[in-house]
């Protein structure tokens, strides 16, 4: 514990001798144009992989990025970034090789998260997208991670936050994007979404390429 305060030291030292005005300016308000829904992996730091400083964007974090309309958590998180942060845009970023759609696929036992889970194991359901035999494990979970960012955006979307700021005329984009680990490089899914009548479209287009991607390394 002891060295996490020694680097917290050290990291507030830099950013005042960066700009000695940093954190008076963080005191004042923040301002951030985008909401950031993404994973809870320790190896998918926010801020970091999109070069955003403190302040640039708000976060929500979960396992396996799911975006349920019972968590109270993520609704109030959504609803405080749109309607008075009044965000932009809707992030919604998934990562491959997730432990959390992994343990689904694998259908592992982990105790109370497998409840968390089993929303993982809709998307699979809604794509019939299951390890076969004889299927690359990697592969099909990946497929998976994608599949999965595209259900949360659409989950984003049927949010009475998302549609009354449509109806109202505010102007949010919800993105689906995904985070390679191996080369730290974000891919768009081609799933962004500004307006209500663009859902059905932009979600059939997103996961008939998905589907046709993976087909095609099999």
């Amino acid at each position: 514990m002891k060295e996490l305060f020694e680097k917290n030291v050290a990291w507030a030292a830099a950013q005042k001798e960066k700009d000695p005005s940093f954190f008076e300016r963080l005191l004042k308000q923040q301002t951030p144009e985008y909401l950031w829904i993404g994973c809870s992996d320790s190896r998918v730091p926010a801020n970091e992989i999109v070069g955003l400083m403190p302040g640039e964007l708000f976060v929500h974090r979960n396992v396996a990025n799911m975006v349920v309309h019972s968590d109270l958590n993520c609704l109030s998180v959504m609803q405080y970034a749109v309607e008075y942060l009044k965000v932009k845009h809707v992030i919604v970023s998934g990562h491959y090789g997730c432990g959390g759609v992994r343990a689904a696929v694998l259908k592992q036992h982990l105790g109370l998260i497998d409840y968390w889970l089993l929303n993982v194991q809709d998307v699979q359901y809604i794509h019939q997208a299951y390890l076969t035999d004889g299927a690359d494990q990697d592969r099909v979970i990946d497929e998976i991670c994608e599949l999965n960012v595209i259900e949360q955006v659409v989950n984003v979307c049927k949010t009475n936050i998302i549609r009354d700021a449509w109806t109202r005329g505010q102007p949010v984009t919800v993105h689906g994007w995904i985070y390679g680990i191996a080369d730290g490089l974000l891919r768009d899914l081609n799933m962004s979404i500004s307006r209500r009548d663009e859902i059905r479209d932009v979600y059939h287009a997103a996961a008939a390429s998905i589907r046709q991607r993976y087909a095609e390394t099999t």
